[in-house]
């Protein structure tokens, strides 16, 4: 697929993007369905069923993801009709478009939109999770130092101190880092 047309698809799922009033963004059913190339709401509708199946035996609530809603559609004679319509959580979105027919161009893309969603969200929560690690053990090192000063000034740097230290090594270790060394 070209970029130009990714981008396009992209900038387009993302324009349909709302937000409730406690801060959860949703989609519209209706707006996904020609969004992922369905002209007929009972065909979408077939798509979205098996998408409530998915997440239900994920063990995610259905309720939490597909929220049904009524909707008021202007009609040509100027008179409006209320029809049936879902609220969709990013979730849903993504059940409905690994549930529907790849055949159809949009949910190919829509398949590979969700998939590279999902990866950019595992690499950020890895970098998250290194940094955390990184600061941690940054974190450690002082304090190790700030104790092994402490330490240090107290028994005047002597055998005292390799004393101490070790017994503080066997307290959090199990065993004697005198043993340690000679391994």
């Amino acid at each position: 697929m070209k970029t130009e047309l990714v981008r396009s698809l992209t900038a387009t799922f993302e324009e349909h993007t709302q937000q409730a009033s406690d801060g959860v963004e949703f989609w519209l059913a209706r707006d996904l369905q020609y969004l992922l190339g369905y002209t007929e709401w009972r065909n979408f509708l077939a798509v979205a069923s098996k998408a409530k199946t998915a997440c239900e035996v994920s063990g995610h609530p259905v309720v939490d993801h597909f929220v049904g809603v009524n909707k008021m559609v202007d009609l040509g004679s100027g008179s409006q009709r209320e029809v049936d319509d879902m609220m969709l959580t990013r979730y849903a979105c993504y059940l409905i478009a690994q549930n529907g027919d790849p055949r159809k161009p949009q949910i190919a893309f829509a398949q590979t939109y969700f998939a590279i969603q999902t990866r950019r969200a595992e690499l950020i929560e890895q970098r998250l999770l290194e940094a955390e690690r990184l600061s941690a053990r940054k974190k450690l090192t002082t304090t190790e130092k700030e104790l092994s000063q402490v330490i240090f000034e107290h028994t005047g740097g002597n055998q005292n101190f390799a004393l101490i230290r070790s017994k503080g090594d066997q307290a959090l270790f199990g065993r004697s880092t005198q043993a340690m060394k000679g391994q």
